[in-house]
């Protein structure tokens, strides 16, 4: 990990050791749940069908309640929303597991309780950003993005081999009662938190939906945001194109399973290194350079399409991957830093939108593509459409200008222009705690 020096200010402070924590054994479970969702649900089913109905009753409410999430997290303190929201998740996972292990489970109230762990999550995933900014001072911010992308990288690389062993020896119900102690840890964790960086909501009572105009108005206020939004969503659209059809590529043409398990481990290890040097690396222009980066995704889209051989389309997976893991804690490090925290919840709740609802249209539209024209014609659409997108945000001014000096109330005409960096305004001081992601 980055910065891992005892003397290191972050592992030094209290707050961010138990919130590291918290995050570190909730990535933990959540990573063995898919692949021990999918062996529950097919063993009591025996249907894929009945699969699929489970993870859109997850997905579905947390499309459809993410900005709702953030208006909640930037209205309330973000600590409260946190905790509550795991404690949710933990009783839904604790269910689960207990009728898993009773050996007669019932797939809707499995359906259920995953609907409720999913808009859980929609209230869950944009405090995070809010917790990162009231615990972490600025100039550690981007170590603190990387320390936390290589734990969600290595949580991701493990996880399905954890979620085999525990299936295989003792069921799926326990990783769902493993999942359910690692949310009760985290709510635990999150109770002792006390954020020295503070906001408060507005005083004055808004409806709802002034608050869901202005967190639009603040992501289009900002040239360089809503472009590489639509850049990330391109980005995940692509990845759900490369998931969905690089199994059967790599089983029919590349050389069997194997093929496919060397691919995806070599992702793996690329997003964890990449997550690793990005907590060193420090671009004047991390917008620009983390977008550029993104483009890297061509080259195992390209090669898939054109049937490579097995190890060249893993070494380029894994460079992908790599820019990925570099990527997300630069973004993560400039939205924290240059969009005030009273919205930036808000703000952060449409960027997840948007990539989460890019990721089923790629699913859907991958094999109705490779039926119609064949699998190499949606693989070179899903790699154009990566390029031409990740390229032309360095057409957009506020993409190439971006600077972490950037004003943390500045709209898109006023960001820094090159050789005459802003100084960072004050944060907004206020009384409430808040957590963020």
């Amino acid at each position: 990990m980055p910065h891992s020096s005892l003397r290191h200010p972050l592992l030094r402070d209290a707050c961010f050791r138990r919130f590291f924590l918290g995050r570190l054994l909730s990535l933990v479970g959540d990573a063995v749940i898919p692949s021990a969702l999918a062996l529950a649900v097919l063993r009591a089913t025996g249907s894929a069908s009945a699969l699929a109905l489970v993870l859109g009753c997850a997905m579905v409410p947390r499309l459809v309640l993410l900005p709702l999430g953030g208006v909640i997290a930037d209205r309330f303190n973000p600590r409260i929303v946190a905790l509550t929201t795991d404690l949710v998740r933990c009783a839904g996972q604790l269910f689960v597991g207990i009728e898993l292990l009773s050996g007669k489970p019932e797939l809707w109230q499995i359906a259920v309780a995953e609907a409720i762990g999913g808009a859980a999550s929609a209230f869950a995933m944009p405090t995070l950003a809010s917790l990162i900014v009231g615990i972490v001072g600025e100039k550690d911010r981007q170590a603190a993005n990387s320390a936390l992308a290589v734990v969600r990288s290595g949580t991701l690389a493990g996880g399905p081999a954890l979620a085999g062993l525990l299936v295989l020896t003792a069921g799926p119900g326990w990783a769902f009662v493993l999942d359910a102690a690692s949310f009760a840890v985290s709510a635990a964790l999150l109770a002792t938190l006390r954020l020295s960086r503070t906001t408060t909501p507005p005083e004055e009572r808004r409806s709802l939906r002034s608050d869901l105009v202005e967190g639009w108005h603040e992501v289009r206020s900002r040239g360089w945001y809503w472009t590489s939004l639509v850049a990330h969503a391109t980005w995940n659209g692509a990845a759900a194109v490369f998931a969905t059809l690089g199994p059967a590529v790599a089983v029919k043409e590349l050389g069997g399973d194997g093929a496919w398990i060397m691919i995806a481990q070599a992702g793996a290890v690329g997003l964890l290194l990449g997550s690793l040097l990005s907590g060193r690396a420090r671009p004047r222009r991390p917008i620009l350079t983390g977008n550029l980066v993104l483009t890297t995704y061509v080259l195992p889209l390209g090669l898939l399409a054109l049937h490579a051989p097995a190890p060249a389309v893993a070494a380029a997976f894994g460079v992908a991957l790599a820019g990925l893991g570099f990527f997300n804690p630069l973004w993560e490090t400039a939205v924290q830093t240059a969009v005030p925290a009273a919205v930036l919840a808000r703000v952060t709740s449409y960027d997840w939108l948007l990539s989460l609802a890019a990721m089923p249209l790629g699913y859907v539209l991958a094999p109705l593509a490779a039926d119609a024209w064949g699998e190499a014609t949606p693989l070179w659409i899903a790699a154009a459409a990566v390029g031409l997108a990740c390229v032309a945000t360095a057409g957009v001014p506020g993409v190439r200008r971006f600077t972490l000096n950037t004003p943390a109330n500045a709209p898109d005409s006023e960001v820094s222009s090159p050789g005459r960096p802003r100084r960072p305004s004050a944060p907004r001081r206020t009384p409430a705690d808040r957590p963020r992601r």
